[in-house]
């Protein structure tokens, strides 16, 4: 690996939809970054209850692999509470991002702040309580949020939150890193083909023109061997520039937000 860095050139990954439902999945993605990244350099995005099949309060022993990959130094993020879309969009512009950017997934999509904030309390207090230690921050699912979804998480106190174009701080709207975050979609021949080539564009563009970087992967890319082959280049492609780091070192006052 070439250490043509800078301190300032950070590369941010994580892993999606950590879940008792996907702990397999969830288990060959770890080994996969950890030996890419030279040790577990990277965030997990925990969700409560995935599809309200797969409560993580029932899995003490999955509680506990959470806690011990959070004391190795992975960064816990809550991830919504179920994951999926209950509540049908309103306007045009939420309709379109439910159905173009996420199969039924976008739960904070359309919800109000008053329930946005009830899940996120009550999902941030479960994943507390397994880890030991507060979360490193709130990512809607599919990155979506509504006004009142931001607004709530602006109001629970989160010291990071992420969409598809930036990271920021919703105590005070800072933005702390923009540019695209590269991911993978399994759920498709096209949207896998798509995924694919984006990366490859990426990974010719984005090194030299952002500061920081951020890949994401997601449990259903281990059933696509295009996809992890991907994935492999890409991280290759942005450790010769950029420096594994934890999503932390971008923000202005981390131990004061994370409280």
């Amino acid at each position: 690996m070439t250490a043509s860095f800078s301190s300032s050139r950070r590369l941010l990954v994580s892993i999606h939809d950590v879940s008792p439902r996907f702990e397999r999945q969830v288990d060959a993605l770890a080994e996969r970054l950890a030996a890419h990244l030279g040790g577990p350099r990277f965030a997990m995005l925990v969700i409560p209850d995935h599809w309200h099949g797969a409560p993580l309060a029932e899995a003490q022993a999955f509680q506990r692999r959470l806690r011990d990959w959070a004391d190795a130094g992975v960064e816990m993020f809550l991830h919504g509470w179920s994951h999926i879309d209950e509540t049908p969009p309103q306007g045009s512009v939420a309709g379109f991002k439910a159905k173009r950017m996420t199969a039924g997934e976008g739960e904070f999509l359309s919800l109000s702040r008053a329930e946005a904030l009830a899940r996120m309390t009550r999902g941030r207090a479960l994943v507390e309580q397994a880890i030991g230690r507060p979360v490193a921050g709130f990512i809607a699912p599919a990155w979506l949020y509504s006004d009142g979804a931001l607004e709530a998480a602006r109001h629970a106190g989160f010291a990071l939150a992420e969409d598809h174009m930036k990271v920021w701080e919703p105590a005070t709207g800072a933005v702390v890193a923009r540019g695209p975050v590269v991911t993978w979609a399994s759920r498709s021949r096209p949207r896998i083909a798509s995924s694919i080539a984006f990366a490859a564009l990426a990974r010719t563009a984005l090194p030299h023109v952002l500061p920081t970087l951020r890949l994401a992967v997601h449990p259903g890319d281990c059933g696509v061997p295009a996809l992890l082959a991907s994935i492999d280049s890409t991280l290759r492609c942005f450790l010769r520039t950029h420096r594994a780091s934890r999503y932390d070192s971008v923000a202005t006052a981390p131990k004061a937000l994370a409280a």
